[in-house]
């Protein structure tokens, strides 16, 4: 018979808890014909190994192992991808998420819903067990930023647990980023066509194995992602990213040249060829552990070449930048524009060519 529903499940370190979601899944969908797509991010403590495992013993479940890629919401578009039911639902593999609304999450869709989103924030919803109070503050004004660049008119729009019709994503993939946490944000803001959404409250539960994957990164992707779907998808992620450290990179440049010319007995030409490096080398460390996170270069000589290669780029950089201003500057002796218009195709050439030589995936 064929399969209804598949359920994708993103991990990374969730072996201890992967047999148990297996075994609550199968007792809350009684009567469904179900398929569990395990998409893992090459999780050193085996998770892939013991998925694969669990499919030889049960044929529902099988495995997507992911090397050289990171990010739940390129495992969740993969997944999604992977599969042939008409319907599709993502959940965590950290048991936080309550498996037992699937069935009335599955009844709502049949009822015509395109997508039901698994919430915290509606009738019989809490997150007071599952989030510490720090992280609930951040998740609620996540939830209004994203809202309102969104205009979403549903109250979780944070939300990693949520079921939908397939062909919702299938037909906007092109457009879904593949980096980032909050793939529902993408998928609302991507679709071709108006959705009927619903939401079914769950009371968010304690993880019992594993660690959480909430870090800053996690909110720098969100920034990345409100900004990008503002701007109509014309402004990659990526490129949001980089543009943010290049803006970090000014106020290293900065500091460095005042404490060069403080405590060190060198002229100003000196001092700001040090903050030259100096910002550089904090920008490219900071692109190769954030923008770049799903490429990182590691190792002592992949990480020197790739810096000399920064270097190089950023250097042509600021030749394009200092061209484009003087080139603008004598058509239009406006300084401003002249030297915004420099920025803009400095940093367009940095981060395309940094892509290109320094971050490329072989």
């Amino acid at each position: 018979m064929a399969v209804e529903l598949t359920l994708v499940i993103p991990t990374f370190n969730e072996s201890g808890n992967l047999r148990e979601l297996v075994r609550r899944v199968d007792a809350a969908l009684v009567g469904v014909d179900w398929e569990m797509i395990v998409v893992d991010d090459d999780s050193p403590d085996g998770t892939a190994s013991l998925a694969k495992q669990i499919a030889r013993e049960d044929p529902r479940v099988r495995c997507l192992r992911r090397v050289n890629r990171r990010g739940l919401a390129g495992a969740c578009i993969e997944g999604i991808l992977a599969s042939s039911a008409p319907l599709v639902a993502v959940m965590d593999a950290d048991l936080q998420h309550d498996e037992r609304i699937l069935p009335t999450m599955l009844e709502k869709i049949h009822a015509g819903a395109d997508l039901v989103v698994g919430s915290r924030h509606v009738a019989g919803g809490s997150a007071d067990a599952g989030f510490s109070p720090h992280r609930a503050a951040i998740s609620r004004l996540a939830i209004r930023l994203a809202k309102d660049a969104l205009r979403a008119d549903f109250s979780d729009v944070m939300s990693g647990f949520f079921m939908l019709r397939r062909q919702i994503v299938e037909d906007c993939a092109p457009e879904l980023a593949p980096t980032g946490f909050k793939i529902l944000a993408d998928i609302v803001a991507s679709a071709k066509q108006d959705l009927k959404i619903e939401e079914v409250g769950y009371m968010f539960r304690e993880r019992l194995a594993g660690e959480s994957k909430f870090d800053v990164k996690v909110g720098l992707d969100f920034l990345g992602l409100m900004l990008n779907k503002v701007s109509g998808g014309r402004i990659p992620v990526r490129f949001i990213f980089f543009a943010l450290v290049g803006l970090s990179g000014v106020a290293i440049h900065l500091s460095t040249v005042n404490l060069a010319m403080a405590a060190l007995p060198v002229t100003f030409t000196v001092a700001q060829s040090i903050a030259v490096i100096v910002a550089m080398s904090s920008n490219f460390f900071i692109n190769n552990s954030i923008t770049y996170r799903d490429s990182k270069l590691k190792g002592f000589w992949p990480m020197l070449r790739g810096l000399l290669y920064f270097y190089t780029v950023c250097g042509v950089g600021a030749v394009a930048n200092v061209g484009v201003a003087a080139w603008l500057y004598r058509l239009y002796p406006e300084v401003s524009l002249s030297a915004l218009a420099g920025v803009v195709m400095g940093s367009v050439w940095n981060y395309t060519l940094s892509s290109l030589f320094v971050w490329r995936k072989d």
